[in-house]
């Protein structure tokens, strides 16, 4: 009888070329950085089909445009592209609906509801996981704070069945990969399974430094309240420092109303001027606490350091000292002081440490690990 935690020693599966693979992925309304390893899953597997509840065409790139894409029932639903979070309650039985048989592999890709399909005896699951739901465990208080009236009522109801499923349709999964070691803890935590630590692939072979590097610090990213741009603005505005903003969302206008003359907003940049503003950021500031962050190795594969809140995923990434400086809470006061020691360490911060120590997450070292999970 295998126990809670144990890995399952799963028969050795068919060669490559013979598998039938199947990609599970939450939703497909965004490019965010699910979706860029869902493109390097696809790459991996290109004959995979892939089914997810949600799908939006137009916003999705040609590797996933190109795949086999079916739909849970959710996607037939009224106002699904926009809403779709607010089925959240019904994605369980939608998982459930969908007909994986006769797959060898099914790789399923969670942050929302993905892992709780119903696959056949021989198949190997193995489940990618960005992050167990934050909405039903670590930053369920955070989410229901800001939810509106109607939705903090229901919370408690809905969260509570939820979680009872998502625990159990943890035990469907064969073998669990982590994004960094923070979600790896996590996992353990509140599903009691081990699972394997595979940074997310990041393309920092697109990313150059630049000679000249100006004076403005970086921030990137949406603005919702758990990426805490507020924290920022607001140390910023009373350091007095230049701040350079980049991304929109909910807290965009009450963010504006709040910042001191030198904090400077852009919504969007094309990725050509995205690269220029990682490459001649005095530093990026990263203020979250993200399950992995994408964002400090693209800084740092421009040759740029990171002052970072010192929680989370960046804690695989960052090396305090050598390619950053990390920040002990989320409030004003220990980002200003975070400010203070990375301006007095900035004539010591060496590029070629940043950009060498980015080189790690690099795409092909995913790749390997994928592979030798799924027993290629």
């Amino acid at each position: 009888m295998q126990l809670a935690g144990q890995q399952e020693r799963h028969p050795w599966p068919p060669p490559r070329s013979r598998r039938r693979v199947a990609i599970v992925h939450y939703w497909l309304v965004a490019m965010r950085g699910g979706e860029r390893v869902l493109e390097r899953l696809l790459r991996l597997y290109p004959d995979a089909d892939l089914f997810t509840h949600v799908y939006d065409p137009s916003k999705m790139s040609a590797d996933i445009r190109n795949a086999r894409v079916t739909t849970s029932f959710i996607d037939r639903l009224p106002m699904s592209r926009r809403f779709y979070q607010y089925y959240l309650p019904l994605m369980p039985m939608a998982l459930e609906g969908l007909d994986l048989r006769g797959y060898d592999l099914v790789i399923s890709s969670e942050a929302g509801p993905a892992k709780g399909v119903i696959t056949d005896p021989s198949s190997l699951h193995v489940c990618y996981c960005h992050s167990p739901m934050r909405y039903l465990w670590d930053q369920y208080h955070t989410y229901r704070e800001h939810a509106g009236m109607l939705n903090r009522l229901a919370m408690p109801w809905l969260c509570h069945r939820l979680r009872q499923w998502d625990i159990g349709s943890s035990a469907r999964v064969d073998r669990f990969a982590a994004n960094s070691t923070f979600v790896h803890d996590r996992i353990r935590k509140v599903w009691r399974r081990e699972a394997e630590v595979i940074h997310p692939p990041v393309e920092t072979s697109l990313f150059t430094p630049s000679v000249e590097i100006d004076d403005y610090y970086l921030w990137v990213g949406q603005l919702v309240p758990y990426k805490r741009p507020d924290l920022a603005v607001e140390a910023f505005s009373k350091a007095g420092l230049p701040l350079l903003m980049v991304g929109d969302g909910p807290m965009a206008k009450r963010l504006r109303a709040s910042a001191g003359p030198n904090v400077r907003f852009i919504d969007r940049m094309d990725f050509a001027a995205l690269r220029r503003a990682y490459a001649r950021a005095r530093a990026l500031v990263f203020t979250a606490e993200e399950d992995f962050g994408i964002v400090p190795v693209e800084a740092m594969a421009s040759g740029r350091p990171v002052l970072a809140f010192g929680r989370g995923g960046v804690l695989d990434s960052i090396v305090p000292d050598q390619t950053g400086i990390l920040f002990d809470q989320q409030d004003t006061p220990s980002l200003l002081d975070g400010i203070a020691r990375l301006e007095a360490w900035l004539p010591d911060f060496d590029p070629r440490r940043a950009i060498a120590r980015a080189s790690l997450f690099a795409p092909e070292h995913f790749d390997a690990k994928i592979l030798a999970l799924t027993g290629e």
